[in-house]
């Protein structure tokens, strides 16, 4: 065994309990386990940043964790909130093509969703996209069309399930997002 495996070793049987009982503190035994695990991936990735003694420096790694799932958590819980909220009310009184499209739109994996929105709602180029998500723009122009695809197929389902017309004086928004 090398010396940072002995060293990590050490470190993990001598904090993973108090890590774990101050994780359990803050968020409950659900996440307890995760956060721990993250927590000692940060720690041996960052082993030579470690101080001695190791335990206050993993109790701030593990708040740090922990409050990230928590920002995350918000941010999905906000989107999925955000696609509920324009999916109901008097939205569908006035306009059941956007509604539907709304409808098949919450139904696709973020990823998917991110892309559409970027380019439909944003008005972002695809050149422009990709910078956003990281990619170059053929990877993006590649994701985007299999995301409308994945789009069209939702609002088929949708479609079916529902069984409405369209509004006539309602703009088919579907066209608008191939």
């Amino acid at each position: 065994m090398t010396d940072d495996a002995h060293r990590f070793t050490g470190m993990y049987d001598e904090c993973r309990q108090r890590v774990w009982a101050y994780v359990v503190s803050r968020a409950g035994r659900q996440v307890a386990d995760e956060v721990v695990s993250e927590t000692f991936a940060i720690a041996w990735r960052r082993l030579d940043d470690v101080p001695e003694p190791a335990l206050p420096w993993l109790l701030g790694v593990a708040r740090n964790v922990l409050r990230d799932n928590v920002r995350a958590e918000v941010r999905r819980e906000a989107i999925a909130a955000e696609l509920r909220a324009w999916t109901e009310g008097d939205v569908a009184d006035q306009v059941t093509e956007r509604l539907g499209v709304l409808r098949a739109l919450a139904t696709l994996a973020e990823d998917d969703r991110e892309l559409l929105v970027l380019v439909a709602w944003h008005g972002l180029s695809p050149k422009e996209g990709a910078r956003v998500v990281g990619c170059s723009s053929a990877a993006f122009r590649v994701r985007l069309h299999r995301a409308r695809k994945r789009l069209k197929q939702a609002m088929e389902a949708t479609d079916a399930g529902a069984r409405r017309e369209p509004l006539p004086h309602v703009r088919n928004l579907s066209e608008e997002w191939s």
